[in-house]
């Protein structure tokens, strides 16, 4: 049997990438040394970015596969390391890619990345699980996607996830998100916090700078779809997210009765005033399908909320806008859908086939058909003065 050459061995490293950062450990300086012997034993050591790696576990059996599968290889002996300051700031150099710290990447020209803020005008209307699964939906087509869990004070997203006590990783001045199982990345100042049941009573200055520091000082990769879990209402956040991201496109959601109806209208019109064009209207909770007549193979929908209060969302949105704002869909009162965020299993991936995560799932449709581009991309401009 042949030895192994360094060549091939480098080759299978290659393959593995780290999982927060999901760029190969070769290209991230993560590989120390590889020393081969004449037997064909390989031992590899593998640096750490920071000591305690949450998922070193992960790291180990992978590049463990990867150098296994070499032809002539006959055993894998990982050591695992951890990196020097001056080997993270390189690090955080690389990732960056000598751009300034600071700096929001979804704002800068030529970001492809569609960034689409989950907004309604109240609280209780699902906007949160909304957010989780049609996430997790877009992820189930193929997109790399991420979310900003940016309701400051209700910080829901990682429990729905099932990662509520998770922490991310911290390179340098970088933070990694925190990945899931499904692809997603996430981060959320809950996962900042040093203490899960640590309440946030900030203000207008603290929320702008958490918000900044979500989007800024986290590194999220080439990512295809970013959603912001925003807040309810027409607060702070919601204009510190109109100044630093003017590009994104707002999904206002609503429920049927007339109440919601009003001030989700509200939270639409606060959009378009920061320059952000609403691209739809979501409406949850919208029916309750009866369950005797579904036994029968009757399809009787009682309508608990109400009837009605997405469609004059958007249609008032769209008269007030004068562009086309479309209801994207309407989702049953489904006790699935709340089942699964209380348990961090959320349905789309749960019970992909249930009939509100068949609505979310044709939304992330409608969403991706639209593709990366700069066409019809907003440029947060307004005109100063004329001549």
């Amino acid at each position: 049997m042949s030895v192994p050459t360094l060549e091939l061995v480098q080759a299978a490293l290659a393959t593995v990438n780290d999982p927060e950062i999901k760029r190969p450990i070769t290209e991230l300086g993560m590989v120390d040394s590889v020393d081969i012997s004449e037997t064909g034993a390989v031992q590899v050591t593998v640096l750490l970015t920071v000591a305690g790696c949450p998922l070193k576990d992960t790291i180990t059996n992978d590049v463990t596969t990867a150098v296994s599968a070499v032809a002539g290889v006959t055993s894998v002996d990982l050591e695992l390391g951890v990196m020097t300051q001056e080997q993270r700031s390189a690090l955080g150099e690389t990732l960056r890619g000598g751009a300034a710290q600071r700096e929001v990447p979804f704002a800068q020209p030529g970001n492809l990345t569609k960034v689409y803020a989950i907004a309604s005008g109240k609280g209780g209307v699902g906007k949160s699980s909304v957010t989780v699964n049609l996430a997790l939906a877009l992820a189930a087509q193929g997109l790399k996607v991420g979310i900003v869990d940016a309701d400051i004070y209700g910080h829901s997203v990682p429990a729905m996830l099932g990662i509520a006590d998770s922490r991310p990783t911290q390179v340098d001045d970088l933070i990694m998100p925190v990945p899931t199982p499904s692809g997603v990345s996430v981060i959320s100042i809950g996962m900042l916090k040093p203490r899960r049941d640590q309440v946030v009573a900030w203000r207008g200055p603290m929320l702008d700078r958490a918000l900044l520091q979500m989007l800024a000082d986290v590194f999220w990769g080439d990512l295809d779809a970013l959603l912001l879990d925003l807040p309810p209402g027409t607060g702070d956040v919601a204009i510190s997210l109109g100044q630093h991201l003017p590009s994104a496109e707002v999904i206002v959601v609503t429920t049927p009765q007339e109440a919601a109806a009003e001030v989700a209208e509200r939270a639409g019109t606060m959009a378009s005033m920061m320059h952000q064009r609403v691209i739809g209207v979501i409406e949850n909770m919208s029916y309750f399908p009866c369950p005797h007549c579904a036994s029968e193979g009757k399809d009787h929908r009682l309508e608990i909320f109400g009837s009605g209060g997405g469609e004059r969302v958007a249609s008032t949105l769209s008269e007030r806008f004068g562009y086309d704002v479309p209801m994207l869909g309407s989702l049953p009162l489904d006790v699935e859908l709340r089942q699964g965020g209380d348990s961090g299993h959320p349905i789309v991936t749960s019970d992909p086939g249930a009939p509100s995560a068949s609505v979310l799932h044709d939304i992330a449709r409608k969403l991706s058909g639209r593709g990366r581009g700069l066409a019809g991309m907003q440029l947060g401009l307004t005109p100063s003065s004329k001549f």
